[in-house]
């Protein structure tokens, strides 16, 4: 457990006996992207939609624009994983947590969006939690297609893709909880190969059921490089996050985020 030492603090108290075992760790469209002089994106064919500051604010998504301590938290996180992913030439990011509500989802959205703000890349958010997919919600969005359209024949990524008005961030949706989603994991690893290959400078994350829920997100893990592991302080204990480590695999973890721990020194 040497490497699981240090947590990230997100936003509560101290726990000791979790913070033993958890590392501090701390999207553009599918499309030709013209990029202006101050390295933004104009999109062409990926749909843009309209989201108020308000929504932003009232939905705790991030984007990078203030100092508060939340925001330099995520900046911190952004930091880590992409210096973690370039060191191993790494591209593609599962985000899972052990059960549901334990804040799996604004994470994904919130790295994703900082990882974009770094100007040298895109980055790209899919929501693949076909059980409660939420992250559309976060934008006050409802999408008319989504990805499953698209793995069904039914559209193209460009017609399903989406970008909240965020410089080089996009996400693709899910609409609703898909039932027969595992029966398309053939066709997921098709999708993650297309999105990884298509640009060089893109780090892809997947928002993916809870961990403890189905085994549908260990079955899509070997489709990506790597999973980052949220959990939350004063929820999950230290036997789930052992469980978890155990099946996402040492090798395969990328890491740990400790969410909801706030104004308390960092734990060695």
């Amino acid at each position: 457990m040497e490497r699981f030492k240090r947590p990230l603090q997100l936003a509560g108290q101290d726990r000791a006996d979790l913070a033993e075992v958890v590392t501090e760790i701390s999207a553009d469209g599918f499309e030709s992207l013209p990029r202006v002089a101050d390295g933004s994106i104009e999109y062409s064919q990926t749909r843009v939609i309209d989201v108020p500051a308000d929504v932003f604010e009232r939905r705790r998504v991030v984007t990078g624009r203030s100092q508060d301590p939340v925001t330099n938290a995520y900046k911190l996180l952004r930091t880590q994983v992409s210096q973690r992913l370039q060191a191993r030439g790494w591209q593609t990011v599962a985000i899972v947590s052990p059960a549901a509500g334990e804040g799996k989802t604004l994470t994904a959205i919130n790295l994703a969006i900082n990882l974009a703000n770094t100007r040298s890349h895109t980055a790209l958010l899919v929501d693949l939690d076909w059980r409660q997919p939420s992250v559309h919600t976060y934008f006050d969005y409802t999408p008319t297609h989504d990805v499953y359209d698209y793995l069904r024949g039914q559209q193209s990524l460009a017609d399903v893709l989406v970008n909240p008005g965020l410089p080089r961030f996009c996400f693709l949706p899910c609409r609703e909880p898909v039932a027969e989603a595992p029966e398309h994991l053939g066709d997921l690893g098709a999708l993650v190969q297309e999105l990884k290959s298509r640009y060089s400078n893109r780090t892809v994350l997947f928002d993916l059921p809870p961990l403890f829920a189905t085994d549908d997100a260990i079955s899509f893990l070997p489709f990506v490089d790597c999973a980052l592991l949220v959990v939350e302080e004063g929820r999950t204990n230290r036997h789930d996050v052992v469980r978890s480590i155990d099946l996402i695999g040492e090798d395969k973890l990328l890491g740990t985020v400790l969410n909801k721990s706030w104004h308390r020194p960092p734990r060695y």
